[in-house]
């Protein structure tokens, strides 16, 4: 006991000494609310920053001891500091390419300032030009009037442009001009509804709102060059740095990933990207065994903080996959089965794994495969999120915490709440159970999966988890969870689900100094005015990557 104690002491002087010969802070934050999202949910007064990592957090005093010279000092004046917030699944990298070229209508809550946008956005384009949203909004976000879009009306906003808007994936609006370039009169598909005369509405149902290679739309949006997607992304990623957002999981193209990887080794990304990593396996029970050797090739975490592949999904096998919109899912006993297999195969890699699942059938065809692969290979430790997780039930999640599983949340509800109201009836008040899942105690985060089916700003998202209301107001949730546990959700809950949970999440000292300074204090504003709190300052990895004017 003697021997150890001498031993404690001795390292705890050296300790001492490193720590005094240590450098400077580089930046100190005083006289704030800091709130940590540590394990104790601290609040505290200061922080100090050290190159891309976070020195001390703790008391004005205790901080300014260790600021220097050439220390950059900023005094709070009361305001509240968050951790910089982490999307856990988003598509940021692939949709960010149009960026500024697309016409955004998520944040708009009328459908006169909708037509508005519409109406500027023509005038600032060559006639013929495209105007055009591919999702993230839908009209139930108005609160003047949440009709469909008419062709009538988008025809007096952009007379001389082709117009496209599409609603997540429910369904899209055409003007006139749209019609006629697109050819939907002489078409055939279902998805384009007509007038009794034979003529198309304007309006394409579920079956043609993807847009891709089948319907044949997708190829008259004018494809970006490289020197636009890189500018699209530049701009995107600022407005991400505005919006708080600092962190994000999702899929990653691979055409594009070296991009961000040039501007992280040259200092100029100022957001994360931990990428999922997944190949196309096939439609039968063929394809998957031609296929499932790829599995065992993949290799992750070969990057760095700032752009990484750290899981496999988020699809595994098509026929498997459902669809937020549909009343129920309608895969086969077969398409599980093959599910299992490729899921199989990760577990043999040890790989970490996200898989797409939304709804009640789905959860019980996929924990069906994982519990049987857990006999033979257990799961427990290999980091396994099923995301979105819109109708999950409580049986579903004891399920998920025996086999060691977690909660991807991306609440969809935020701009499809009438949507999923009208496929789900009152059902869709518990979609996602935010409430039955915080109480459960099973991990989970928050994301949004942004853009084509939902909007991207983080303190929306924490509005909705609060509130229930999506955007516009309507209560479409009845299942709500505290402020606290949603910023949980929204930080360190994320933070584990993109396997950075000892880097990222928390202000506390090691970790990657990654915070935001808010306009109001997020714990005591009136809930619904959460979405409308603002970043004055975002700090990822040591750097103010984004100031207020």
């Amino acid at each position: 006991m003697r021997s150890r104690t001498l031993l404690t002491v001795a390292l705890l002087a050296l300790t001492v000494g490193v720590a005094g010969r240590q450098a400077p802070a580089d930046l100190v934050l005083t006289n704030g609310k800091i709130i940590t999202v540590d394990n104790r949910f601290q609040i505290a007064q200061a922080v100090a920053i050290r190159g891309e990592r976070i020195a001390a957090v703790g008391t004005n005093a205790e901080i300014a001891r260790l600021a220097g010279p050439a220390t950059r000092r900023i005094d709070l004046r009361g305001r509240s500091v968050v951790p910089g917030m982490i999307d856990n699944h988003a598509h940021y990298m692939e949709e960010g390419v149009l960026w500024t070229v697309e016409l955004r209508l998520d944040g708009i809550e009328s459908r006169k300032q909708a037509l508005e946008a519409i109406r500027a956005k023509a005038a600032s384009l060559p006639a013929g030009q495209w105007v055009y949203t591919l999702g993230g909004w839908s009209t139930d976000q108005f609160t003047d009037d949440k009709r469909p879009m008419t062709k009538a009306e988008l025809d007096a906003a952009a007379p001389n442009h082709p117009v496209l808007l599409q609603v997540t994936r429910a369904e899209t609006y055409v003007n006139s001009r749209a019609v006629d370039v697109l050819g939907l009169a002489k078409r055939t598909e279902p998805w384009i509804t007509r007038d009794a005369g034979g003529q198309p509405t304007g309006v394409l149902n579920a079956g043609g709102a993807n847009f891709g290679p089948a319907t044949g739309i997708s190829d008259a949006i004018p494809r970006p060059t490289i020197n636009q997607v890189e500018a699209n992304s530049m701009a995107m990623i600022r407005e991400l740095n505005a919006a708080g957002l600092t962190a994000s999981g999702g899929t990653c193209p691979a055409e594009f990933v070296p991009i961000f990887q040039k501007w992280a080794a040259e200092n100029r990304l100022n957001k994360r990207f931990f990428c999922l990593v997944s190949f196309p396996m096939g439609a039968n029970a063929d394809a998957v065994t031609k296929n499932l050797p790829r599995i065992a090739e993949i290799k992750l975490f070969q990057g760095d903080h700032w752009v990484d592949h750290f899981a496999y999904g988020e699809g595994l096998y098509g026929p498997a996959g459902d669809s937020m919109v549909a009343p129920r899912g309608t895969q086969r006993p077969e398409d599980f089965e093959q599910w299992g297999r490729i899921a199989r195969e990760i577990a043999r890699a040890g790989l970490p794994l996200h898989s797409h699942t939304t709804l009640e059938q789905t959860f019980d065809g996929f924990l069906g495969q994982i519990e049987q692969i857990n006999k033979e290979i257990p799961v427990r430790n290999l980091r396994w999120v099923l995301i979105h997780g819109e109708q999950v039930t409580p049986a579903q999640i004891e399920r998920m915490k025996r086999l060691g599983l977690t909660l991807g949340i991306q609440p969809r509800a935020t701009i499809m709440g009438g949507i999923y109201h009208r496929a789900h009836g009152d059902r869709a008040y518990g979609m996602p159970s935010f409430r039955t899942i915080q109480d459960s105690g099973i991990i989970w985060g928050l994301g949004t999966d942004a853009f084509e089916v939902n909007q991207y700003r983080p303190f929306t998202t924490l509005q909705m988890a609060v509130t229930g209301r999506m955007v516009g107001g309507a209560i479409v949730n009845r299942q709500p969870v505290s402020r606290e546990d949603a910023l949980i959700a929204h930080t360190r809950g994320s933070a584990y689900q993109v396997l950075q949970e000892n880097n990222l999440g928390s202000i506390q000292a090691g970790k990657l100094a990654d915070m935001v300074v808010l306009d109001r204090d997020y714990l005591t504003v009136p809930a619904d005015q959460i979405k409308t709190i603002k970043s004055v300052m975002t700090i990822v990895g040591g750097r103010v990557v984004y100031e207020a004017p």
